[in-house]
């Protein structure tokens, strides 16, 4: 159920005030915190690839056993993006934050100590959950946090921290594991996230669009909004504050195929689906595919901190295309030129220079463009269904990312040769770059009809 209400006599609109106002040390400082949870998200997600080669000798276990390693770790991702988004969407994105970069630590930290290959199942599995609700709520609150002109650009620089943190935990993992051992990857993975719980606790604030959108604490609303605009006379809390904005209430996943969503959702699920599965595909099995071909593991690490890399950079420029131009043409020509640039990886035939320039290539269209696109999903939903849309969004693209490293064990078994198994990753880029340009029709449509006035502009008003 929804309820409409009228903007309150007097009221504030905190989404018009956050719009307007020029970005301070507030922004920075929650942009900032974001960024050092995506950076160890990277490198907690990336490490299991940089290790499985070194553990696969140690253990006597077939490289292409490690796809359950793998896919088991990207389920947990799933599984935490589908259950933990809508939670956050009730009960607000600091504290399922805050649970869920404790919980990837913990299971990070427990990683060093697996002994079989079942127990580094459960491990990843366990660090996949929190890992994968984590991802969610720090895009939602980026957005919901950074004015509307600097929107895609802020969370396209937020989420840079998830690649930068598989870039630096690939030049450490290269040093760590020849000098302590595959084990000092997790111990570095798994105490970092706990060394930051304390201060996600004292620093981080609670998204104020969530909390006018639930009536809860007008005090901290008060407090927030007079330390963003540093105005306290005008922020007070008996001030009424209101969201523009339906209310949302309810199971919020139905709530993605309502009020016409329903297109845009499934050709976002589509876009993420494909993207995420040539994505976790590269990175996972780029290492070990390059080290069959006869590079030294190094090298082949190296070779995926580029791919990396090139996401970092692409993903700052492509949110400034996307704030001054729009993001469906970009980001649909990304992923075709992706695709082109997987065949030239592919067909590299040895030349290092020719690898690491494709790679690079192909990390702005893959992982930068994937970055943009978390912008995108950010931007399509209401903040009652925000983190839900962007939760579920990312939970059927874990779902692709299960699949490619599936498929890329599967062929690997099959004794496909290593510039095969990476042509065969074209094709989703491919779809991926058809569903986003079809998706910029669809929403074009629906915002035409909302400037027609088919959909009522409603508002929720905060009580104080």
């Amino acid at each position: 159920m929804q309820s409409d209400h009228s903007p309150p006599p007097g009221g504030v609109d905190v989404v018009a005030v956050m719009d307007r106002m020029a970005v301070g040390r507030f922004h920075l400082r929650v942009l900032a915190i974001c960024v050092v949870i995506a950076m160890l998200d990277g490198f907690d997600t990336q490490a299991i690839a940089f290790v499985a080669p070194v553990v696969a000798a140690a253990w006597k276990v077939p490289m292409s056993q490690f796809s359950a390693a793998f896919a088991v770790g990207l389920l947990g991702l799933t599984v935490g993006a589908l259950a933990l988004g809508p939670v956050a969407d009730r009960v607000g994105r600091k504290l399922v934050l805050i649970a869920c970069t404790a919980a990837f630590g913990v299971f990070a930290l427990a990683t060093a100590w697996a002994r079989d290959f079942e127990s580094l199942l459960w491990l990843r599995f366990l660090t996949g959950v929190g890992l994968g609700g984590a991802m969610p709520n720090i895009i939602a609150m980026t957005a919901e946090y950074a004015p509307l002109r600097l929107r895609a650009t802020a969370v396209t620089v937020m989420f840079c921290g998830f690649p930068l943190g598989s870039v630096l935990g690939g030049f450490l993992a290269a040093k760590m594991i020849p000098a302590w051992g595959w084990e000092s990857v997790f111990l570095l993975g798994g105490a970092l996230p706990l060394l930051t719980v304390p201060f996600l606790a004292v620093l981080l604030p609670e998204s104020v669009r969530f909390l006018v959108s639930h009536h809860r604490r007008p005090d901290r609303v008060a407090a927030i909004m007079a330390h963003l605009t540093g105005d306290a006379s005008a922020h007070r809390v008996d001030t009424p504050y209101y969201v523009p904005e339906q209310k949302v209430t309810g199971f919020t996943g139905r709530r993605l195929f309502t009020e016409h969503r329903a297109g845009l959702t499934l050709l976002l699920w589509v876009a993420f689906f494909c993207n995420l599965l040539v994505m976790y595909f590269l990175v996972n099995w780029l290492p070990a595919l390059l080290k069959q071909s006869g590079y030294p593991l190094d090298a082949a690490i190296y070779a995926t901190s580029t791919l990396n890399f090139g996401g970092v950079i692409g993903g700052v420029v492509l949110g400034r295309m996307i704030d001054r131009m729009g993001p469906f043409a970009i980001l649909g020509a990304c992923y075709a030129v992706a695709a082109v640039f997987i065949l030239v990886t592919a067909n590299a035939a040895g030349n290092s220079a020719i690898l690491y320039g494709a790679l690079f290539v192909v990390g702005i269209g893959v992982v930068g463009a994937q970055i943009g696109m978390n912008a995108v999903a950010s931007s399509l939903y209401p903040t009652g269904l925000r983190a839900t849309g962007i939760g579920w969004a990312l939970g059927v693209g874990r779902l692709g990312s299960i699949l490619g490293p599936t498929v890329g064990g599967i062929l690997l078994a099959g004794a496909w040769a290593p510039n095969a198994i990476l042509q065969v990753s074209a094709w989703p880029a491919a779809i991926a770059a058809i569903a986003v340009f079809v998706l910029g029709r669809v929403v074009a449509r629906r915002d035409r009809r909302l400037a027609e006035g088919a959909a009522p502009a409603n508002v929720v008003a905060a009580t104080a």
